[in-house]
């Protein structure tokens, strides 16, 4: 009788559960039968007017979007961020006034490798936040580590390109990557820090997050100073050495999504402490290296941070494909009290990000829910693909009488004293390998000994031997240890590498 009777209340909840969730077509209408397709009697040929046959097949032939080309592999979340020190001496932006809360996206991700790859693969991993602030969206687009290969962005296709597989074999080729780095010495720093195990880490949530550029912020004087922004992670920065990573791909490939899933759902929220590092314009020529250099740090113990604010995440994502997938950022979008430096990478990334966003999701793509603001959009853009701004307005032309939009003098571009002529030239304050030696030198035996068998193993694949010696030689200029020592691990000359490196300028 209880078996009767609880089989009896299983049916009927599945009735119900079916009535309440019909199944649709695009437009609403129900379906009647979605196992068979409408034929000209029982031996007769496929009918056109099956439009559910039709739509579906439609429909799963476009399901793919293009996929970014950098950052491809990604995984998001949603959270909040709490200001803790009113900055309003410093900026206009209001997130930064003590107590506030700023609801934030979070995407990290892979940049190198494509969306299906493992993600126990070294690379970079992004840390990319959209900050919905009450004057409009800002995006801070950055990494898990503070610096980066190229400091021009004429030079990122090529970086690009020469780290993605080979256009003939269509596999990722060291002796590609290396050809292409041993004419930026400057990358040596970079390559210090991901060949570390921080390369690998062992969760997002272990990994910290720069915005890696310097930028400027402004008060309601006019008056800016130059800043850098680090959030540091409260749960510890941990990475896994090479035989941790490959027992980690042979159990969980997806290990850095899952981690995240698993710990925010359960309620273990991560959090980030935010730190910025301020400067006068008046101190920029102060140090034996250029500043609105991206291959470059700032020192704390000669530029100090200050803690602002924390940030956390809360929630996961509905659905990955509407929100992680179609999340869209843009080093572009800045705020009011925050515009950006003279970096040149920083400058070429303005163009490029939001042109990629346009490709890849269309000229609308910050109407989507997840990139959407949460003030109200009130621009005269029009039309296009995709478009559900549902204006309602004749005007859609500035200025006006009829419906005047004005402008906001706060958020005009601040005065920024430029040079008298045009150039096209290297930075006067290069210093490629000064930083990497000191990170070199920071690190305890065992991060030694990790970073050079991690180099070793790509490295040592290289195949031309003056590429491969043009590299030891930079890494030579920024230690002789750690020189040696990868010259050794990679069956290099020695005597080759001490003569080049002792022509190469500091």
């Amino acid at each position: 009788m209880f078996k009767r009777s609880l089989l009896v209340a299983m049916l009927a909840t599945a009735t119900a559960t079916t009535q309440a969730a019909a199944l649709t077509k695009d437009n609403g209408a129900p379906v009647g039968d979605n196992q068979n397709s409408i034929t000209a009697g029982e031996y007769g040929p496929t009918l056109l007017q099956d439009v559910q046959l039709v739509q579906k097949l439609q429909r799963f032939g476009r399901e793919r979007i293009p996929e970014r080309v950098v950052h491809a592999r990604g995984t998001g979340a949603y959270g909040e961020f709490v200001a803790s020190k009113d900055l309003s001496d410093l900026t206009l932006a209001s997130l930064f006034k003590a107590g506030t809360k700023t609801p934030v996206f979070l995407r990290f991700s892979t940049v190198i490798h494509p969306k299906g790859s493992p993600e126990t693969l070294r690379d970079p991993h992004g840390f990319g936040l959209k900050f919905y602030t009450q004057e409009g969206n800002w995006d801070l687009v950055g990494n898990n580590l503070p610096v980066f290969f190229i400091r021009d962005a004429i030079k990122f296709p090529d970086f690009i390109h020469a780290m993605k597989p080979s256009p003939v074999s269509n596999v990722q080729d060291a002796n590609r990557v290396f050809d292409f780095l041993q004419s930026q010495p400057w990358a040596v720093n970079m390559l210090t820090y991901v060949y570390s195990n921080l390369g690998t880490p062992v969760s997002y949530r272990h990994l910290d997050g720069f915005g890696v550029h310097a930028f400027k912020l402004y008060n309601a004087k006019g008056e800016y100073k130059y800043v850098k922004f680090n959030f540091r992670t409260k749960q510890g920065v941990k990475g896994m050495n090479m035989e941790e990573t490959a027992v980690m791909q042979g159990k969980d490939f997806n290990h850095l999504t899952n981690d995240l899933y698993s710990n925010i759902n359960a309620g273990k929220y991560p959090k980030w402490d935010l730190y910025i590092q301020v400067l006068d314009p008046k101190d920029l020529d102060s140090f034996d290296f250029n500043p609105l250099d991206p291959t470059k740090i700032w020192p704390t113990d000669l530029i100090p941070e200050t803690k602002v604010g924390t940030l956390t995440l809360n929630r996961m994502p509905k659905n990955f494909f509407n929100e992680t997938e179609q999340s869209a950022f843009a080093p572009g979008n800045l705020v009011p009290g925050i515009e950006p430096s003279e970096d040149r990478l920083l400058q070429g990334r303005i163009f490029s990000y939001s042109d990629t966003q346009m490709y890849r999701l269309g000229a609308n793509h910050q109407q989507i829910p997840v990139n959407r603001p949460v003030v109200k959009v009130n621009n005269n853009n029009q039309e296009g693909h995709m478009n559900v701004s549902e204006r309602d307005s004749d005007v859609n032309y500035e200025p006006s009488l009829k419906e005047p939009k004005p402008a906001t003098p706060a958020a005009k571009a601040i005065n920024t004293p430029l040079g008298e002529k045009v150039l096209q030239q290297a930075i006067k304050k290069e210093q490629p390998f000064k930083q990497a030696g000191e990170l070199y030198r920071s690190y305890s035996a065992t991060e030694k000994n990790d970073l050079i068998r991690n180099l070793a193993a790509d490295l040592g694949a290289v195949k031309d031997s003056e590429t491969k010696h043009i590299m030891l030689s930079y890494f030579y200029k920024a230690d002789a240890d750690y020189g040696t020592r990868l010259t050794q691990a990679v069956k290099g000359d020695i005597a080759t590498v001490k003569a080049k490196a002792a022509k190469l300028k500091d």
